[in-house]
């Protein structure tokens, strides 16, 4: 049944869903005394070790346990490093386009399936509009709520626009990037532009110059377009195969210009609705595991359901679990969740464990410049895991050496 959709820049949904999918408050996982997850399969930046353990102690994973340390069986597990999702623009019926309590809660349920750092995605949408979300976006980067700010639009083709509004795209002149740049107060990450628009490249270059990755994405470039904007300083690729032409023969595009390039991180959605199976292997075989990212370009029914919602100012049906505008039908992000992706990659895919690791994890926190606090189980990081069971079933999630959500372990 169709849900009804609330006013612009509300949730998407009445009080009565908000109230019925709030998550009650994380728990310490421990109160002072360390604890020690033991008997688990451990995937560390190093392999995977059988009959592993990971110290945790306060917020922090430690390298050795303290004589008052609590050991907890988790045999039977997965132990892997909290997700990182790059590309998100919402969940549990709420949007980062929405109020402070959007935020929150769509950062929250995500947190809920295993994501522990979250970048906030935008849509297309009037500049004004814009700029005053990326204000409040960066109050919860500066908190610690978010790992930052990504533009995804209104700097894109209207050839390969998506579920964007047309009528609000626009050349990606330099000053308007710059303004939201200075909007986000130093918290912007990632800006996906159309580079073969005038002022392309140039706000390539302008973005590489303020450490903010410039992203290839909604692109009708040539193959000789892209590796210009390659050059010039463009790091990623915006979801990898859509939104942009087909790999040619004759015409290669920008898949191919992308996916050669050892520089470029390729973004992939992993929901089997975006992506053929042999496209999800031709990209790992080319790029290799170190070049792919995970990500979910989830919006506000992830976690939730099928219904109507808004995504910015497009109306959005969601059937089956797959998001398409009411309005032209053009697939519309998804409603994909990283545990999800994490068990799709493993048992559909069949991509090695450590691979999809890398992929959710590893890859991320490089490209954002934290690995040194998150994106492995390494001793003096954060204590961001995710416990999955045999079956790849997520079970735990802890951030910060908090459960979000609690495995019940003896």
């Amino acid at each position: 049944m169709a849900t009804p959709l609330g006013a612009r820049g509300a949730s998407s949904r009445g009080s009565a869903a908000r109230a019925r999918h709030t998550a009650p408050t994380p728990q310490p996982a421990t109160g002072t005394a360390p604890i020690v997850l033991s008997g688990a399969h451990v995937v560390l930046p190093t392999g995977t070790v059988p009959d592993g353990r990971v110290v945790i102690d306060g917020t922090r994973i430690a390298a050795t346990a303290r004589d008052d340390a609590r050991v907890v069986d988790a045999r039977g597990h997965w132990l892997v490093p909290g997700f990182i999702d790059l590309h998100n623009h919402g969940g549990g019926g709420a949007s980062f386009s929405g109020t402070a309590e959007d935020i929150q809660k769509a950062i929250h349920t995500h947190r809920l399936h295993g994501t522990t750092t979250l970048v906030a995605s935008t849509v297309t949408d009037d500049m004004d509009f814009l700029v005053r979300q990326a204000g409040l976006l960066s109050e919860f980067t500066e908190q610690g709520d978010l790992a930052g700010i990504h533009f995804e639009g209104p700097f894109i083709s209207p050839c390969r626009k998506g579920a964007h509004s047309e009528e609000l795209l626009r050349d990606p002149d330099p000053a308007e990037v710059r303004k939201l740049i200075d909007a986000a107060r130093g918290r912007a990450r990632m800006v996906t532009l159309a580079t073969e628009l005038p002022g392309g490249l140039d706000s390539v270059r302008l973005l590489a110059e303020h450490g903010v990755i410039a992203a290839v994405g909604h692109t009708d470039a040539t193959y000789e377009q892209t590796v210009q904007a390659i050059e010039a300083g463009a790091t990623v690729a915006t979801h990898l195969f859509n939104a942009m032409p087909t790999l040619g023969h004759r015409a290669p595009g920008p898949i191919a210009a992308l996916l050669e390039d050892e520089r470029v991180t390729v973004e992939l959605i992993n929901d089997g609705t975006h992506l053929h199976p042999a496209a999800l292997e031709l990209a790992f075989r080319h790029a290799g595991a170190g070049r792919v990212a995970f990500i979910t370009d989830a919006m506000d029914a992830a976690g939730i359901g099928d219904g109507r919602y808004m995504l910015g100012p497009l109306e959005v049906e969601v059937s089956e679990g797959v998001a398409r505008l009411v309005e032209g039908g053009s697939i519309a992000g998804s409603t994909l969740t990283q545990d999800r992706a994490f068990k799709r990659a493993v048992t559909v895919d069949r991509l090695p464990v450590e691979d999809v690791v890398t992929a959710l994890s590893t890859n991320p926190a490089r490209l954002l410049g934290i690995s040194d606090t998150v994106g492995s189980l390494s001793p003096g990081k954060d204590a961001d895991l995710v416990l999955l069971d045999e079956n790849f079933d997520l079970k735990g999630v802890m951030r910060k050496g908090d459960w979000v959500v609690d495995p019940q372990l003896a």
